[in-house]
């Protein structure tokens, strides 16, 4: 999907679904993604999120900050809490919650480099919608932006859910959500809403690559439960998530 067409979508919707092949080529269009392996293998060392353990330890994550400035450069910020107000997270808003770094080979290779790079091309050529953005020319922004990785886990006992706050905003600018893996599972399809509750569009990410977009001061998203499709087996749905925020 050409650069242009993928932003005339977001702006008129407020939301993307683009499907393995196409993300692929836009990525590569800004790097390579030549250590791919690698950097989808990382996500069997993540731990488990240790604020969810009272709702059940099916969530493992790693998480890391970045800063991109005006010119483009990427520069990974010392670790920190991931913070949301209450009115984005009913589950932890509110919290400071320290999480486990993303390694640094990770955090550091060809592919996250290349995804980050995209991903400010991207959304340097999109206007905030809210009114309490401020509207910056193009070329002059900087972008604080929160990586993280997420593995949902799947028994027969019990379900995955990634996202146990429900349908919610993220309280930032703009948010990619990249599929890494998927195996043995079902579901985990994403719904994306209108701010008055209304369903906009509904789809499941099934290949690595397969990516959802949102513009989050227009938009909710929720994903539903997911459960091993061969209950003799466990199952996880990994995905990375990107958010940028303007500075």
């Amino acid at each position: 999907m050409a650069p242009d067409s993928l932003r005339h979508l977001l702006e008129a919707s407020g939301f993307a679904f683009v499907r393995r092949d196409d993300m692929r080529a836009a990525l590569e269009s800004c790097g390579p993604l030549s250590d791919w392996p690698a950097f989808a293998a990382s996500w069997d060392h993540l731990e488990i999120d240790p604020y969810l353990a009272g709702h059940g330890r099916y969530r493992r994550r790693r998480y890391a900050v970045f800063a991109i400035d005006a010119s483009g450069r990427i520069e990974r910020q010392p670790h920190q809490p991931h913070y949301q107000g209450q009115e984005y997270n009913q589950l932890f808003g509110g919290v400071e919650r320290w999480f486990e770094p993303i390694a640094n080979d990770v955090a550091s290779s060809e592919t996250m480099a290349t995804i980050l790079r995209w991903c400010d091309r991207l959304f340097s050529h999109l206007e905030p919608r809210s009114p309490d953005v401020p509207r910056t020319p193009a070329g002059e922004h900087g972008w604080h932006v929160e990586v993280h990785q997420f593995r949902i886990e799947a028994r027969a006992e019990a379900a995955g859910h990634p996202t146990p706050e429900g349908a919610h905003r993220d309280g930032v600018d703009f948010v990619l959500v990249l599929l890494v893996s998927r195996e043995n599972i079902v579901s985990g399809t994403t719904t994306v809403f209108a701010l008055d509750g209304t369903p906009l569009g509904t789809f499941t990410l099934t290949d690595p690559c397969d990516a959802a977009l949102v513009d989050d001061h227009r938009v909710a998203h929720g994903v539903t439960p997911v459960a091993p499709s061969d209950p003799s087996r466990a199952g996880h749905r990994d995905v990375l998530v990107v958010t940028f925020r303007r500075r």
